[in-house]
């Protein structure tokens, strides 16, 4: 159950989730097939006059059966044949396409039931198990998207990106999107393993209510205890939760955008410029490394590659300003502002 930088797609045609089951399409499928022999099988009978039966010369209703069978999956074999004009007429314009319609309906089962879904159970077998690297996104609603979005635009391939979701379209709308698309519940462990997340560099969770996103984290960090998390928390009382369930990064939108608002107020200028920094699109972008063997020892406001603005130091946060930042040492974790051309590895630009 397991299907690329994005592009604009066209709006698809409208579609909703049959609710016919596989066993119910497949009796469908049977009964249509038996409703076509049976037409032909009555017309047959009550023109049983016009049929000939070259070995007895006596036509009963298991030789109209017989033959009705025998000419609608094959062409028959002669030991009965029509006579009549009317007979003949009827087998040459309503026989042979029910004939093709049989088969069509035996054909299209065959390919549906068998050769499609063994197909697809093969491919998406092999996709799984070479999962490696991959990002995991649970949830693929608003927030979803645009974190799908925003990871496609940061130079992430669509098909690395494997959307979990229970709703028909949501999977729906990710696939047509290009992302590996899972159907199913993230809250399970089968799911999650399913998705191969203790071989992912990273889980997104989004899935639209707290409480269901912290169990998402909880079962995440007990199926791969390495795997960075991140996560969409809507109240604020609920962040504490979802760090203690084990979760790196708490994104709460309404904080975020309320730090957008105020800050507004004090510069035209500044929230263009936080939103330039969190987006893909903009000119600048916050870039987060490991510190290099040539850059031990030197202070943190005199890199090479960028702005630095904060220090990690044994999970300790410095600013630039700190007695701690005038000197990187090994080990550290550099959070700088680079230029977005330097960020996209292209020539400088002056």
């Amino acid at each position: 159950m397991i299907r690329r930088p994005i592009r604009q797609k066209p709006l698809g045609a409208l579609r909703r989730k049959s609710g016919v089951s596989p066993v119910v399409s497949l009796l469908w499928r049977i009964a249509l097939a038996f409703a076509l022999i049976g037409v032909a099988l009555a017309v047959h009978w009550f023109d049983r006059e016009g049929l000939r039966d070259n070995v007895d010369g006596h036509i009963s209703f298991i030789d109209v059966m017989y033959f009705t069978m025998i000419t609608v999956t094959t062409v028959g074999f002669g030991d009965i044949v029509p006579v009549t004009p009317r007979a003949r007429m009827f087998d040459t314009f309503v026989v042979t396409p029910i004939r093709l319609f049989v088969w069509l309906i035996f054909l299209g089962t065959a390919y549906d039931f068998l050769f499609k879904r063994t197909w697809e159970r093969w491919r998406m077998a092999v996709i799984q198990k070479r999962l490696s690297g991959h990002v995991v996104l649970c949830g693929f609603g608003t927030s979803g998207q645009a974190a799908f979005t925003e990871l496609v635009s940061r130079g992430t391939p669509a098909e690395t990106i494997v959307a979990i979701d229970e709703g028909k379209q949501a999977i729906a709308t990710a696939e047509s999107c290009g992302a590996t698309v899972l159907e199913g519940d993230a809250t399970r462990n089968v799911t999650l393993e399913a998705a191969r997340i203790e071989q992912a560099r990273a889980l997104v969770v989004a899935a639209g209510r707290d409480d269901t996103s912290i169990l998402m984290v909880l079962t995440a960090r007990r199926v791969a205890p390495d795997v960075p998390i991140s996560v969409v928390i809507r109240n604020r009382d609920n962040e504490p939760l979802a760090h203690q369930a084990g979760a790196n990064t708490v994104i709460n939108p309404a904080s975020f955008a309320g730090l957008l608002l105020a800050g507004s107020t004090h510069g035209q200028h500044l929230a263009d410029y936080l939103a330039d920094l969190a987006g893909a699109g903009g000119r600048v972008e916050l870039h987060e490394r490991q510190v290099t063997p040539e850059e031990i020892g030197r202070p943190l406001a005199h890199l090479a590659t960028g702005l630095g603005v904060r220090l990690y130091r044994d999970n300790v946060a410095y600013g630039f300003w700190e007695t701690p930042a005038a000197r990187l040492e090994a080990g550290d974790l550099i959070v700088e502002i680079v230029p977005r051309w330097a960020a996209e590895g292209e020539p400088r630009r002056d």
